[in-house]
């Protein structure tokens, strides 16, 4: 079982860390232009994106979910078919994103605040990265359908291919042409249709054999649309209530000041970093969970949840040890601003607490995006939310100010784990056990 879960969790770990990489590098190009405002613009902008990308996720999970089912259960024209249904639900978003681009935009802006240089700055990032849509969210639908067939390397090609030209575009068009944070974008642009080309590639490769399967009847199937729509509002709420989280967080560090939107900019990268390695193992997680309800295997589901935590506790005390010894190392390498160094000094032993408080949001996240479970996940985040992380801020700000936000972000994290590690039993378990 071991062998499994690290058969799926490395190529995703690999590809993984090509994305955070890929933010820090986008950083430390705007933290070394002289001044703090393009690392703010870059920051508010993409906040922007989280907001639309994190809330359509659900493109991934319930794909990835229903598809390692159908694996599961042996069943080709389902999961192919799945396939279908997901990318033209996705055609179907991208246009209204397109078109609603303005207000979409406005209402951001509003939302989130920030100086007027960095939203004149992030408003430029925007009207060119939100063509980057339709790919983007495309390669959500692939990457969740190549895992739930069990296939981990095709996610690991197209995101290493997606980040290593976005990279490099990056780089170019920074340095090489003297553009600032939109050239940035433009790079995430084209480096996302360059993914999407390699996903169709690839799907045509090894899954050609599948596509005949598809039927209008089977793709307009009303009982399974009716479950996958019902998932999808469940884990669209809980999206939602991540990206609330997360933007207050980004909204309330900008009406601070500039330097510790830049700070806490830069310190929540230490989270992303220790979330896509985590991943690799939830991801790991959502195929295999998935595939053992699909086939009814109680005794390996048992197994792999309890093999999944271990693996993810491990993966918590490195990084742990890493944030303890090496924080102002990293720090050194996002920016050379010293007034934003030294402002994050009082902020790091947060950053050393953030991968123990967090692991089990992550790995439950993973085992009920398999079972495709997703009224628990719906409901451990809107307490983790709206009883816990805004509460918490607002009894404490007044006397903590920044440590409040950050006090209430790890409560947030490990809440969420909590509560679906007590719901596990009930909610995924037993029902596998009875119809076993």
């Amino acid at each position: 079982m071991n062998r499994s879960i690290l058969k799926l969790a490395v190529p995703n770990i690999i590809s993984n860390i090509t994305v955070p990489l890929l933010g820090l590098i986008d950083l430390a190009l705007m933290g070394h232009l002289g001044s703090e405002v393009y690392i703010g613009a870059i920051s508010l902008g993409s906040v922007i994106f989280n907001f639309i990308y994190w809330g359509f996720g659900f493109l991934r999970m319930s794909t990835s979910g229903f598809t390692a089912q159908a694996f599961g259960e042996k069943k080709s024209a389902e999961a192919i078919t799945i396939l279908i249904r997901a990318l033209l639900l996705t055609l179907s978003i991208s246009i209204i994103i397109l078109l609603l681009q303005a207000p979409i935009a406005w209402g951001s802006f509003k939302l989130i605040g920030g100086s007027s240089e960095v939203e004149t700055l992030a408003n430029e990032y925007f009207r060119i990265r939100i063509w980057a849509a339709p790919a983007a969210l495309s390669l959500f639908v692939f990457s969740g359908w190549f895992l739930g067939m069990q296939n981990a390397r095709y996610p690991m090609i197209i995101a290493i291919l997606v980040n290593i030209v976005n990279i490099l575009l990056s780089v170019f068009f920074v340095f090489g042409l003297k553009m600032k944070s939109e050239g940035v974008a433009l790079g995430t642009v084209i480096s996302q249709y360059a993914g999407l080309l390699t996903a169709i590639i690839l799907l045509f490769r090894k899954y050609r054999k599948m596509l005949p399967l598809v039927t209008k009847a089977s793709v307009m199937d009303l009982k399974f649309l009716t479950n996958f729509f019902k998932v999808n509002t469940d884990i669209f709420i809980r999206s939602f209530c991540i990206i609330v989280v997360f933007t207050f967080f980004t909204s309330k560090s900008a009406s601070i000041n500039d330097t510790i939107l830049a700070v806490n900019s830069i310190l929540l990268q230490f989270l992303m970093f220790f979330s896509f390695f985590i991943d690799g193992f939830a991801f790991a997680g959502e195929a295999l969970v998935g595939k053992f309800i699909g086939a009814k295997e109680v005794q390996n589901l048992k197994k792999v949840v309890k093999l999944l935590l271990y693996w993810g506790l491990g993966l918590a005390v490195i990084f742990t040890l890493l944030y303890l010894s090496g924080t102002n190392f990293i720090l050194k390498l996002l920016t050379s601003q010293e007034n934003v160094i030294e402002s994050a000094q009082q902020f790091l032993f947060w950053i050393v607490l953030v991968p123990v408080a967090s692991v089990g949001s992550f790995i439950w996240d993973g085992i009920y995006i398999g079972a495709t479970v997703s009224r628990p996940m719906r409901n451990s985040l809107l307490v983790s939310t709206f009883l816990i992380f805004v509460p918490v801020y607002y009894f404490l700000n007044p006397v903590w100010n920044n440590h409040a936000l950050w006090m209430g972000m790890l409560l947030f994290m490990f809440s969420r784990g909590v509560i679906l590690a007590l719901l596990y039993q009930k909610t995924i378990l037993k029902p596998l056990e009875r119809k076993a």
